[in-house]
C-alpha cells in the first residue's frame, strides 16, 4: 500500500518537475502532456482501486501472524488526509504570521493548533482586549470553521 501511495506521489513530482522545466519554445506543448499526465494518473488510480479490491490472502495472513492485526486504507482516503493535514499546516502557519505582524499581540506568548479547520488558541495574554484580537485574526482567516481558545489573561510584569 505505501508502495503505491509513493509511487503515485513520485509521479506527480515527476510530472511536476517535467512541466516546470519546458522551454519557452515547448510550452505550446504542455497542454499535450497535461492531458497525458491526466489520462496517466487516471490509469494509475484505476490500477490502485483493482490493487485494493483484490486482496491477497497470503499477504493477509502473514500480516496477522507478524501483527496480530490487518490494516488497509483507500489511496482516496489518505490523499484527502493528507491534502487536510496540507490545509490545517497553511492555516496555522497564516494565522501565526498575522499575530507576528501584528504589534498589539505577542506570537511567542500564543501557540495555534489545527485541526480538520478548527483553531486552538492557547497561552496567555494581557488583556482581554488580545484574546479578542487574536480570535478575530484567527476566524478571518481562510479555511477557518472555529475558533477555541483556552488563552488566559495574565497582567505582565514590567
Amino acid at each position: 500500500m505505501k508502495t503505491l501511495f509513493v509511487l503515485l506521489i513520485g509521479a506527480a513530482i515527476g510530472i511536476g518537475a517535467y512541466l516546470y522545466f519546458l522551454g519557452p519554445e515547448r510550452r505550446a506543448d504542455r497542454t499535450g502532456a497535461e492531458r497525458e499526465a491526466s489520462a496517466s494518473a487516471e490509469t494509475l488510480k484505476d490500477k490502485v482501486s483493482q490493487g485494493l479490491t483484490n486482496l491477497d490472502t497470503r499477504e493477509i495472513q502473514d500480516e496477522l501472524e507478524r501483527t496480530g492485526r490487518v490494516i488497509r486504507k483507500k489511496a482516496e482516503q489518505a490523499g484527502t488526509a493528507i491534502k487536510d493535514a496540507t490545509a490545517d499546516t497553511r492555516i496555522t502557519t497564516e494565522i501565526k504570521g498575522r499575530f507576528a505582524l501584528d504589534p498589539d499581540l505577542s506570537s511567542l506568548r500564543i501557540s495555534v493548533n489545527t485541526t480538520d479547520g478548527i483553531v486552538t488558541l492557547a497561552g496567555s495574554a494581557s488583556s482581554a482586549e488580545e484574546v479578542k484580537r487574536a480570535m478575530a485574526i484567527a476566524l478571518e482567516t481562510e479555511g477557518v470553521r472555529e475558533v477555541a481558545s483556552t488563552i488566559q489573561v495574565k497582567q505582565r510584569k514590567d
